[in-house]
Formats: C-alpha cells, sequence, structure tokens
C-alpha cells in the first residue's frame, strides 16, 4: 500500500493552488466539478499517506497555501488533516465558521435520534431511482453529521490556543458541553436491530458480537475527548458559565462514568472529579460582560452576497446546469470512473472488504458489477433477490462506456 500514488507531490501542489471560491449559481457547473474531482484526488491521496505513514504532504500543502476551501468531500479531508494542530492553528479566524458547520450538523443529528431509520428489510424495498437517492442523500447527510462531530474533537484539542471569539462561540454562543452529553445521552451512531446491537462503523452498521458490547466505540471516545478538553482546559473553564442548566445537563455524565468506562478511558477519572465537586457548587448567574463578538466572516458573506436572489440562481441552474445531455451525463460518468480508481478505493477503505449478505470479512467480489463483496457462493445466491436489479444496471453501464 506504501507505493500506491494517486497524485504525484508536484500534481498535489497545482491542485492545491488551484483550489478557488465558486459563487453559488455557479455550483454544479463544469468548473465546480473539475474541482471536485480534484478535492477527492486529494482526499484520497491524504489517506492514503496517513494509512502508510510517510508524512502528511497534503496537509502541509493546505497549511502553506492556506487552502482549506462539495461537502462530504471536504468533510472528508479535514477530518484527515485535522488530526495535526498546526492545521486548525493555520485556519485562524475561519475556524469560527467550522464550529458553527459543525454544530448545525450535530444539532440536526441530534434532532433526528428519535427518528428511526427504516430497517434492513424495509431498506430491500426501495425500488424506484427516486426512493433510492433520497435513501443514499440521508447516510450521506448522517455521515457527514459524524465526521464533523471528529472535527469538532480535533477542534477542542487546541482549545488552549484558540482565540477568545472562539472560545465565547463554542462555550457561550453553542453551548457544545451541554449538546455533547445530548449525543452521549441519544447515541445516534447506535441501534438495536432485530433483538441485536449495531454500531455505525466505517460506513456501514455493523452487529456487536455480545463480548465486545461493553467496548468504547470511536465515536462515543470522540464525544468524551471533547468534552474533557472542554471541561478541563484552564482556559475553556475560564469562559464558561456553569448556570443551573448547564450544571444539570453535565451532571447526567455521572451516570456514565462506570468502572469499565474508567478502564478504556483513565483521563476520565479527572472529569468524574470535576462532576462531583460541580454537584457540590453553587451554579452561576448567566453572565453579562460586555463581549464584542466576531462574525464568522463565511457564512455572513454568503448571506449578504446572495440576499433577494436565491429565486433567480435557482432558475439559472435549472436553465444553464441541470440540464445536461445523456451524452454529458456519460462522460461525466466516465471521468468519476477515473477518479475513483477500484485499486485506490481499496487502498484508502479503513477495513477489509465485508460479505454483503452475512458481514463477514469477505475476499470475493462480484465478477458482474465488481461492486459487492461475498464470502462465498452461498452468500451470494441468497443476496442475489437484493442485489440482483442493481448489478444488471452496473454491468450495462460498464458495457456502454
Amino acid at each position: 500500500m506504501g507505493d500506491l500514488e494517486l497524485l504525484l507531490p508536484g500534481e498535489a501542489d497545482v491542485l492545491v493552488r488551484g483550489l478557488r471560491s465558486f459563487q453559488i449559481r455557479e455550483m454544479g457547473s463544469g468548473g465546480w466539478n473539475q474541482q471536485h474531482e480534484n478535492l477527492e484526488k486529494l482526499n484520497m491521496q491524504a489517506i492514503l499517506d496517513a494509512t502508510a505513514s510517510q508524512g502528511e504532504p497534503i496537509q502541509e500543502l493546505l497549511v502553506t497555501h492556506g487552502k482549506i476551501h462539495h461537502e462530504a468531500s471536504i468533510i472528508n479531508l479535514l477530518e484527515t488533516v485535522f488530526f495535526h494542530k498546526e492545521v486548525c492553528e493555520s485556519a485562524e479566524d475561519t475556524v469560527l465558521d467550522l464550529v458553527d458547520y459543525c454544530h448545525r450538523k450535530l444539532t440536526l443529528l441530534v434532532a433526528h435520534c428519535g427518528h428511526d431509520g427504516p430497517s434492513e428489510e424495509e431498506e430491500s424495498q426501495y425500488s424506484t431511482p427516486i426512493q433510492e437517492l433520497q435513501k443514499q442523500a440521508e447516510l450521506m447527510e448522517f455521515e457527514i453529521a459524524l465526521k464533523a462531530l471528529s472535527v469538532l474533537r480535533y477542534i477542542t484539542d487546541c482549545v488552549d490556543s484558540l482565540s477568545l471569539s472562539t472560545l465565547s462561540r463554542m462555550l457561550s454562543t453553542h453551548n457544545l458541553p451541554c449538546l455533547l452529553v445530548e449525543l452521549l445521552e441519544h447515541s445516534p451512531w447506535s441501534r438495536q436491530e432485530g433483538g441485536k446491537l449495531q454500531q455505525f462503523e466505517s460506513g456501514r452498521w455493523q452487529t456487536v458480537p455480545p463480548s465486545e458490547q461493553q467496548k468504547l466505540s470511536k465515536l462515543d471516545g470522540q464525544v468524551w475527548i471533547a468534552l474533557y478538553n472542554l471541561l478541563l482546559s484552564p482556559e475553556a473553564r475560564a469562559h464558561y458559565c456553569l448556570t443551573n442548566f448547564a450544571k444539570g445537563q453535565l451532571l447526567k455524565l455521572q451516570a456514565f462514568l462506570t468502572d469499565t468506562l474508567l478502564d478504556q478511558m483513565p483521563n476520565l477519572a479527572d472529569l468524574q472529579g470535576f462532576l462531583a465537586h460541580l454537584a457540590l457548587a453553587e451554579a452561576q448567574p448567566p453572565k453579562k460582560d460586555l463581549v464584542l463578538e466576531q462574525i464568522p466572516e463565511i457564512w455572513e458573506r454568503l448571506e449578504q452576497e446572495n440576499k433577494g436572489k436565491w429565486q433567480a440562481i435557482a432558475k439559472h441552474q435549472l436553465q444553464h446546469i441541470f440540464s445536461t445531455s445523456e451524452q454529458d451525463l456519460r462522460l461525466q460518468a466516465q471521468r468519476w470512473a477515473e477518479t475513483y480508481r477500484l485499486d485506490v478505493l481499496e487502498a484508502v477503505a479503513p477495513e477489509r472488504p465485508r460479505c454483503a449478505y452475512c458481514s463477514a470479512e469477505a475476499s470475493k467480489r462480484c465478477s458482474r458489477c465488481q461492486n459487492e463483496w461475498y464470502c462465498c457462493r452461498e452468500c451470494q445466491v441468497k443476496h442475489w433477490e437484493k442485489h440482483g436489479k442493481s448489478c444488471v444496471v452496473a454491468a450495462q453501464g460498464d458495457r456502454a462506456k
């Protein structure tokens, strides 16, 4: 895997230098699509670099050229590069926009916790293209929110070096500690399916064996680390107002701090001590200090530039961008096929392929469409009722190219 390269260093430098902002009316245009492809290549190369432990050239280029600019591709790239504190520090005031973005995504995630998605049996009933696209859009939005959680956690790692405006945004405007408590309570990345516990990992729901159900999931761990950073960092504690509401929400964490959890994350013993002290302390009245709050620049600029123009923008895109011919669609599909090379996709995959029917580790791929993996012939036959229609369509598309 270490020898696989999607981009040469010189090519990566050219792509990073070429990243630019687009007006909303240009979204979906040829130039926008080309940049989207470039971002996907940078994203996959960054994952390859991190996996092979060969340094982080993409991260260094983004810092050098100040180019942290599509949504799923961007959040994937940010999740990879924000692991390094220098990236967060180099973002400077644009971190405000990123904090706002993560807050919006996590708020939507909490809001949809009570709306259970379709079961695996119900998913097999999706038949029309519109229903299938809707299912894919919901899954993508869910995955984006989970990656926003990881990015937010990486930002909290730098809490002592963040600006006062960013701290105020996180602790006062959005009250992120209370939002994180809500996430722990609802745990949207876990669910019961057919009496079995499932967790969302590596882009899919996976059944957790009984022997591993007490093991802390990666996403739960991200929440605990973010809470630890926001509540125990001296800089954050100096600016967080522990009102009656905040105190009540945070004390809910005591029920989660079991011996099993502390064995897996010993540092949380400090958080347990903080909560024990908080339970005895008097709540603080809301602060009335005069604070000059900095406004997120990107969001504010977009609102100002496009105020009163939304209908005109939609009309322009419908006429000039979303009315492509069949030939244009085929050409775009071919370009995507070249971008998403199978050898690269397999290399950046977080784990070995899993059987589409039983979820066991798989070594055999559907010879017709090359899209699904199986552990044995028996599972492939059992899965054909669900996979058959998409397999035929994919195979026909390959022959058309």
